[in-house]
């Protein structure tokens, strides 16, 4: 599963100026309603449903908030850097500065899971991590997040 398979370009943002993990969750609950032309509130309410069942704060920075609508025909993903990294709850307590958002629909069962994995591998590439923090540009990132190495890196 290739990222372009899954993120638009107007599903990434370099700059995310939010101060809490409920925040970001509406923030990107409000990009993804425009991208995904779904309702943002139902959004936002499945994305702190998945966060009460635990955090999606992965560790090293990094959060996969995700979630399943009915209502999706297809998976989504979104990519967020953040000004400043903020409280996620994370399982290694620290501050979360990049987060990827992923919507699946409730028929989704191994795509959901095969999305979550790839996602998962490229965000423990740590040559990757630091690209990805490293750039200012929605345009960029879109790019680092969808060339082939990005898709193809595997993890020793």
């Amino acid at each position: 599963m290739d990222l372009q398979d899954l993120v638009v370009p107007e599903g990434v943002i370099a700059h995310l100026k939010v101060t809490s993990k409920k925040q970001a969750l509406q923030e990107l609950a409000a990009k993804a309603a425009q991208v995904t032309e779904l309702d943002e509130r139902k959004i936002f309410e499945t994305l702190l449903e998945r966060e009460r069942l635990g955090s999606t704060g992965v560790g090293q920075g990094i959060a996969i908030p995700h979630g399943k609508l009915a209502s999706l025909d297809k998976l989504h993903g979104l990519f967020a850097r953040l000004d400043h990294p903020i409280d996620f709850d994370s399982v290694d307590e620290k501050p979360v500065d990049l987060i990827f958002l992923l919507l699946a629909p409730e028929s989704a069962g191994a795509d959901h899971l095969k999305a979550l994995a790839r996602i998962s591998r490229l965000l423990r590439n740590q040559k990757m991590v630091e690209k990805l923090r490293a750039t200012e540009s929605n345009e960029a990132l879109y790019a680092l997040l969808t060339e082939p190495s990005a898709s193809t890196t595997t993890v020793a």
